[in-house]
């Protein structure tokens, strides 16, 4: 009984100290695996650890770094025997064979990317205490790039450019000398260069040109109506889709493929707007044989002043659900 008394007031000390970090910490966790199921999990397992230890926190560090170093090394630990996770475009160059009907990759065959609902990091309205998370550090091509850089890299690139730790306190979190975090920073740097793609000017989600072009999008897929696509897209847009290897590039492809093999017929689609990983987005409804609209993935677009330059789809029903969306949508 007494040490369940003494443990009351150092839990709700450690969840007062220690819960306004949770968003960015799951940011962090996503930067770093590439999957927001994932993130959320390796969130839970830092607090977990991180109340373990919490008697032994001594200060000699922010409550903030603190965490990081718990989390960035929990994200290490899981990220060894993982293959990592990519785009369909992470995988080869646009498709430009015969035409035919997108294939899937076997399950398991690949490890895809995941989007991340933006209710997941917002910060609570009215809260001037909740870090804001900068939309470009989670943009889908920059998620995408950094899976590819070697993971203490990866970690490296993220706590210094996206969070701003000093090199000191960077090489406090991973363990490891200043000279080490500045020449993984540089390799960093270079290999990130080499495979971002040529930097695009996107809107933000709440810009009325945004809303519009996903709108269109939206009205596009419900009508069955290739013209509105091809007004929504941008003459180079881009058409991915998981779990397929095969991608489109320029828009009389995407159109002709979409037209050709997904659109169907007027109301077997049917979208309802969103946000993730700072872009606009839809989850997605397909009916089903007996006419029941049911979970069918997310979409995430890239929209500019000119159009939608790139288009993202990821087919699993789950992340519907995920978005805080029901599997079915009534009639």
């Amino acid at each position: 009984m007494t040490a369940h008394l003494r443990g009351a007031p150092d839990r709700d000390r450690f969840t007062a100290e220690t819960e306004r970090f949770r968003r960015e910490l799951l940011a962090h966790c996503y930067r770093m695996v590439g999957s927001a199921h994932d993130a959320e999990d390796l969130v839970q397992e830092t607090y977990l650890r991180a109340w373990r230890s919490y008697s032994g926190f001594e200060g000699r560090a922010s409550m903030r770094s603190w965490l990081y170093r718990i989390a960035t090394n929990v994200c290490l630990t899981a990220l060894e025997p993982r293959p990592i996770r990519v785009l369909p475009s992470g995988l080869t160059g646009p498709y430009d064979g015969p035409d035919r009907p997108p294939r899937p990759l076997a399950p398991g065959e690949v490890a895809w990317l995941e989007p991340l609902p933006d209710a997941w990091v917002a910060p609570p309205a009215g809260d001037p205490a909740a870090v804001i998370v900068e939309r470009e550090s989670l943009r889908l091509a920059l998620i995408a790039s950094l899976q590819h850089l070697p993971a203490r890299q990866r970690a490296i690139l993220i706590l210094r450019e996206v969070l701003a730790f000093s090199a000191a306190e960077t090489a406090e979190i991973l363990g490891t000398t200043t000279a080490a975090v500045k020449s993984g920073l540089q390799r960093a740097r270079a290999r990130l260069g080499e495979l971002e793609p040529e930097p695009v000017d996107l809107l933000e989600p709440a810009d009325q040109r945004a809303r519009a072009l996903l709108d269109g999008y939206i009205a596009a897929f419900e009508r069955s109506d290739v013209g509105l696509l091809e007004r929504v897209l941008r003459t180079d847009a881009t058409l991915e889709a998981t779990p397929f290897r095969d991608w489109q590039s320029g828009r009389a492809r995407c159109v002709h493929m979409l037209g050709a093999y997904v659109l169907g017929t007027p109301g077997d689609w049917r979208m309802i707007a969103t946000a993730a990983n700072g872009q606009p987005a839809a989850v997605v409804y397909h009916r089903d044989a007996d006419g029941a609209l049911r979970a069918d993935g997310a979409v995430v677009l890239a929209p500019t002043a000119t159009g939608v330059s790139r288009v993202i789809k990821f087919h699993d029903p789950a992340l519907v659900t995920a978005f805080g969306f029901p599997d079915v949508l009534a009639h």
